[in-house]
């Protein structure tokens, strides 16, 4: 395969000494797909904004970005614009702030189309070709699309229409940086497979920036690793994912959660250099658990790994490096950038790094009636939700949503985007009456408090936010932040200082944080934080709203090892856990409430839900979710889970329009589900008329219809 783009010691500099991008090499071929990964601040980014020309102001490069033989570094802005567009093409990470907001998404895609054919398409001709696009890469109902301001959209869909853009002016290469980010599981499967389709009619080359690593597993040929602004370890993707020899790498992959079981999570000790830290030898050493004397005083190079290598025998004596005249070009083979590459061969990521421990299973007590108000029953639980219907003006956001979590327990919420679960979660802390419906939050009726009832009730309710540096007053010190729920509720001064210290202990931060802002701080740091903040009252509620869904991998897995200590202790709150993140969810909770349209239609322990899924749309949701490890051990390919348009779910079951299950019932048994709407499922259980069984779970080991009558549930 020919070259198309190709970075050579490539440099981003800000400052003097402050070197965010150091000597990376890459090679991207025609029609491959590169994964670029690495922790927030590796300068994965960086590094596909240089290629592209797009750096912020200030930012200085040296080295070499070629595009099909091009020097791109030092080309006149003007030369550069011809080429962005018609021969390198950019998916932004925020579509949303991407796009202009005051002009239709039709016109902004044809405008690319405009800018670039010749002869030069008038504006209808180009809004047609918009169409085109979008319809090509499966986006529903393309002409509203096409009308439609980016506000409109999901943010699924603006990230479609960004790949119709990127696409339209069909490029050589095509930049997709985080395309995924922030986006639930099933929006992700779709915009995978659009990138697949782009590429497909194009004939493009990926290069694919993310810390999604299930994403890079499922999507990549070849895999690059970058830490602290260098290129650490390099390799087809199988390659990597089954044999990781960087160290980092190694614990890299073993943070991430994985969908199958819940089991323990690598922690990587320290944090990455900032630009500029630790230029003298491997930047890695500082954390590496096999550092030699020579790491910090050497910078290992990307070096081949030779096949069949035996393991090194110490991590203290460097394995000799071949002469510089005969190390392979970047892009070839097995490259790991380390002086000791043998010394993971024969370990794994425990035998390295320390692990959290997996959830044990806890026994299940009743709320104790002291903590409860009321004289409620000594079983109640500490939140029960029975039908709960919310809307916003005309729109019907959640039409009935059923749910309960017991004390000490953990109850995950999950669902895609517009599924209902954050309308859910803020009816529940809102603590009024619902619209319709009840909610009850440890043992009282929200539709029966009095203003001062809520707000007793209130200090034994707290809330983590999906975006805690958002929440934070920005003002006030670490210190003054996690004080002052407890200076609201009027505790002594004393009392206050010796709990802030407390706290800062049982989230694992430095005391020396009390003092400083926000901004200081990282986001693994300032959602340390919020919890610290929620846990100051000590909550018999605690609602966790996405509380890792912004984070990367390693810093994900030391917040996930905190909340499972946190939610595993005894007297700890009863926790109600918002989430797209499946995987996520297999490591903290106990039980599982899908949902779908606005309904539950499916709940019961997080085994049985994972593993004997019965509502046919928690099997596509599930099998949405990105494997992680080499392709011979991933499952067959998702499910898609667009609707078809041909079907009115205006009445009957409203996930028939995307269900397989409906697609393949005999006539007789469709007007079942097109009739009647599926019971709510008990505590244990799925609302479908057909759902998926012990026995079989696929349709095809099913009882024949006449021996199977539909029955709902």
């Amino acid at each position: 395969m020919s070259t198309v783009l190709e970075l050579r010691d490539l440099y981003v500099e800000f400052g003097p000494g402050i070197v965010a991008v150091r000597g990376v090499d890459l090679t991207l071929r025609r029609g491959e797909v590169l994964g670029l990964v690495g922790e927030s601040g590796a300068g994965k980014s960086l590094t596909a904004l240089a290629a592209l020309g797009l750096l912020p102001r200030g930012a200085r490069v040296r080295g070499s970005v070629r595009l099909l033989g091009t020097e791109l570094v030092g080309l006149p802005v003007r030369d550069l614009a011809r080429l962005r567009g018609s021969r390198i093409s950019l998916v932004f990470q925020d579509p949303l702030a991407a796009f202009t907001p005051v002009h239709r998404i039709g016109d902004q895609i044809g405008e690319v189309l405009r800018i670039h054919e010749r002869p030069r398409p008038g504006r209808r001709s180009a809004r047609r070709r918009a169409v085109e696009l979008l319809t090509e890469l499966g986006v529903p109902e393309p002409e509203r699309v096409c009308r439609a301001y980016p506000h409109e959209l999901s943010g699924g869909l603006r990230q479609r229409a960004m790949i119709a853009m990127a696409v339209a002016g069909r490029p050589d290469v095509i930049v997709a940086d985080e395309p995924t980010s922030s986006l639930d599981v099933s929006a992700q499967a779709e915009i995978l497979a659009a990138l697949r389709q782009a590429r497909a009619a194009t004939g493009a080359a990926l290069l694919l920036v993310s810390h999604d690593l299930g994403a890079v597993a499922g999507t990549a040929d070849r895999v690059a690793v970058m830490y602290a602004g260098r290129v650490v370890e390099s390799a087809p993707a199988d390659t990597l994912f089954a044999g990781p020899r960087m160290p980092y790498t190694v614990g890299l992959l073993a943070a991430a959660p994985r969908l199958d079981a819940a089991h323990a999570l690598t922690q990587i000790p320290g944090r990455p250099p900032a630009p500029g830290e630790g230029n003298g030898g491997c930047g890695f050493a500082p954390r590496c658990p096999v550092a030699g004397p020579g790491c910090a005083s050497t910078v290992p190079e990307l070096e081949l790994v030779p096949a069949g290598a035996p393991p090194a025998a110490g991590a203290t004596a460097p394995v000799p490096r071949p002469p510089a005249h005969t190390r392979p070009p970047a892009g070839g083979g097995h490259l790991v950038a380390c002086l000791d590459p043998g010394a993971t061969a024969t370990r794994t990521a425990a035998d390295l790094y320390p692990t959290s421990p997996p959830p044990r299973p806890r026994p299940r007590t009743p709320v104790p009636a002291s903590a409860l108000s009321g004289n409620p029953p000594l079983d109640a639980p500490a939140l029960r939700v029975t039908a709960l219907g919310a809307s916003y003006g005309t729109h019907r956001a959640v039409h009935h949503a059923d749910l309960q979590v017991r004390g000490g327990e953990t109850v995950a919420l999950v669902g895609e985007s517009g599924a209902g679960k954050s309308t859910t979660l803020a009816r529940i802390i809102a603590l009024t009456a619902p619209e319709s419906g009840r909610v009850e939050v440890l043992g009282q009726d929200t539709a029966r408090l009095t203003r001062s009832g809520a707000r007793r009730l209130r200090g034994r309710v707290q809330m983590v936010l999906q975006d805690p540096a958002a929440s934070l007053d920005p003002r006030m010190t670490i210190a003054r932040i996690i004080a002052e729920p407890l200076e609201a509720q009027g505790a002594p001064a004393a009392h206050v200082a010796s709990r802030t210290a407390e706290l800062l202990a049982q989230v694992e931060l430095d005391p020396r944080t009390a003092g400083r802002l926000p901004h200081q701080l990282s986001g693994g740091q300032v959602q340390r934080v919020a919890l610290a903040r929620a846990l100051a009252v000590r909550p018999e509620l605690l609602l966790l709203d996405e509380p890792v869904s912004a984070l990367d991998v390693c810093v994900q897995a030391g917040i996930i090892a905190l909340l499972r200590r946190l939610t595993s202790a005894p007297g700890s709150p009863a926790c109600l856990l918002v989430s797209h993140d499946l995987a996520v969810v297999r490591q903290l909770a106990d039980r599982v409430v899908v949902m779908h349209g606005g309904r539950t239609v499916e709940s019961g322990t997080v085994d049985a839900v994972f593993d004997r899924p019965r509502h046919p749309y928690t099997r596509a949701l599930l099998s949405a979710v990105p494997v992680l490890g080499p392709r011979a051990r991933r499952p067959r390919p998702v499910r898609p889970l667009t609707p078809w348009e041909d079907v009115d779910t205006s009445t009957g079951c409203a996930y028939r329009g995307s269900c397989p299950v409906y697609r393949r019932l005999p006539a007789e048994h469709r007007l079942l589900c097109e009739r009647d709407l599926p019971s709510p499922p008990a505590a244990d259980g799925a609302a479908c008329h057909f759902p998926w069984t012990d026995e079989g779970m696929s349709l095809h080991n099913r009882p024949a219809p006449e021996e199977h009558p539909p029955a709902a549930q």
